[in-house]
């Protein structure tokens, strides 16, 4: 999570709501179901939200356009620290999975 005074962003954080909503990896999808999570979170809390799908593969791989996204975020990051962020977490689940007997 980070915030400052005009926005707060929920990175990978579950959020409970009345609703259960389901998300999903694609772009076009990933905007339409967090529609719900918008809508139950303005409903509950009278905020506005905005969901910016930004799509990094486990190894990396960004999205084309992916750019536009990361741009309406409103702090300074790059897809080189979101892909550093991917990298380590599927690193980290390497390691759980390979220490598993």
């Amino acid at each position: 999570m980070t915030e400052n005074q005009t926005a707060t962003i929920l990175w990978d954080i579950p959020i409970q709501t009345d609703k259960e909503i389901k998300a999903n990896r694609q772009t076009m999808k990933k905007l339409t179901k967090y529609k719900d999570l918008e809508t139950e979170i303005k409903k509950t809390w009278g905020m506005k939200t905005t969901t910016v799908p930004v799509i990094i593969g486990a190894l990396g791989l960004v999205k084309k356009g992916t750019e536009n996204y990361i741009g309406k975020i409103p702090r300074n990051i790059g897809i080189t620290e979101l892909q550093k962020t991917v990298l380590l977490g599927t690193a980290h689940i390497f390691r759980r999975t390979l220490s598993i007997k």
